[in-house]
């Protein structure tokens, strides 16, 4: 399975959270799936770095141009250069899954247009993964300021850890995954 992983550029090797995106990669790359990141810092290399460690396949879809200023990460078995930020999303949101770790404003926007994707049905079913309490609270103010539907809500799946996001991805295939927000 190739498996997206959205995350901030810059949460430091010292964080509770770059520590289990680590596991995270770990554990998918030793299962076989394909991790695919932006290829940059933060969170990203922390999957890489895991899915590497445990000598699974690492594709970075970093930018073409920021290749002055910002480095792919060490951990990257393939380095895909996308010309544009729309191509480099399209790039990372055609995995079979998409897992939100934490992240800014560069996250929300990645995991904003793969959902507006899936309501919209321009996007085959794939789950969409947000990991960790902010993203339940982003959701409830979505829920409290914007037109959104249990319906709309449905098509991500919120957890609080790294294992349950496995979890769900490997429940994801089953007609009773859809659903399972939780406000």
């Amino acid at each position: 399975m190739r498996v997206t992983i959205f995350g901030s550029a810059r949460l430091a090797a010292d964080t509770d959270e770059y520590c289990e995106a680590v596991r995270l990669g770990s554990i998918l790359g030793s299962r076989g799936d394909v991790i695919l990141s932006g290829g940059y810092g933060g969170l990203m290399e922390a999957v890489s770095r895991g899915a590497s460690e445990a000598e699974g396949q690492v594709i970075g879809v970093t930018m073409a141009p920021w290749s002055s200023r910002l480095q792919a990460n060490r951990f990257l078995s393939e380095e895909r250069a996308a010309e544009s930020l729309f191509q480099r999303i399209e790039a990372l949101i055609e995995s079979d899954a998409l897992i939100a770790l934490s992240g800014g404003a560069g996250t929300l926007g990645e995991v904003a247009l793969a959902w507006n994707l899936r309501q919209m049905e321009l996007m085959p079913h794939k789950p969409v993964i947000l990991v960790g309490p902010v993203w339940r609270a982003m959701l409830d103010a979505f829920r409290a300021n914007l037109v959104v539907s249990n319906r709309d809500l449905d098509l991500l799946t919120v957890v609080d850890t790294v294992d349950e996001a496995v979890e769900a991805l490997d429940r994801s295939g089953e007609p009773a995954a859809q659903g399972v927000w939780q406000g």
